[in-house]
């Protein structure tokens, strides 16, 4: 009996690291990890005069370059200092209907490889349910955890740890 659940256990990992490793999308792997701003997001693709202005998206004065929430040691909520990011990516994907998001969770090495799986789960879930009280639909947000299995830092340290506590914005269509 404790064989066959052990089994059933290792199977159900083994299908959810599968699946998490089939996303594919375009990140720049080697992006360093943003650490909030209180900017006010400009989403408007146009200026005044007419002028095609840069895709906010792009802009690295604009709030919305930023992509990375980051969280406490074992917290799925979001701290007070990334409100206005996850407020300015909401208003993004409502003012853009064509837009789709991928909500990428993650935690550091700390905690077994199953228990990172659905902490990372449940931080995307938290900025989910944050950008969709904000306006953003339900439709345009994917949640996605890579649990520990793509740390930004390498170090076994605090400071590398809270760097891979975090969710990553990855616009997949704009």
């Amino acid at each position: 009996m404790q064989q066959s659940l052990r089994i059933i256990i290792l199977a159900l990992a083994v299908l959810t690291l599968a699946a998490c490793s089939g996303n594919k999308n375009t990140r720049d792997e080697g992006a360093a990890v943003d650490q909030g701003s209180s900017q006010t997001a400009d989403t408007s693709g146009v200026d005044q005069g007419g002028a095609a202005q840069m895709d906010p998206l792009d802009d690295p004065e604009n709030i919305l370059s930023k992509r990375v929430i980051l969280f406490d040691f074992d917290k799925a909520v979001v701290k007070d200092e990334y409100r206005n990011l996850v407020e300015a990516h909401a208003r993004y994907v409502a003012e853009h209907p064509s837009a789709r998001i991928t909500l990428e969770g993650h935690a550091d090495e700390r905690g077994t490889r199953e228990y990172n799986l659905g902490l990372g789960e449940r931080r995307g879930n938290a900025v989910a349910k944050l950008m969709q009280a904000m306006g953003a639909s339900a439709g345009q947000i994917n949640v996605v955890s890579y649990g520990e299995e793509r740390p930004v830092a390498l170090c076994h340290a605090e400071s590398c740890w809270y760097q891979n506590r975090r969710v990553e914005i990855v616009y997949t269509s704009r």
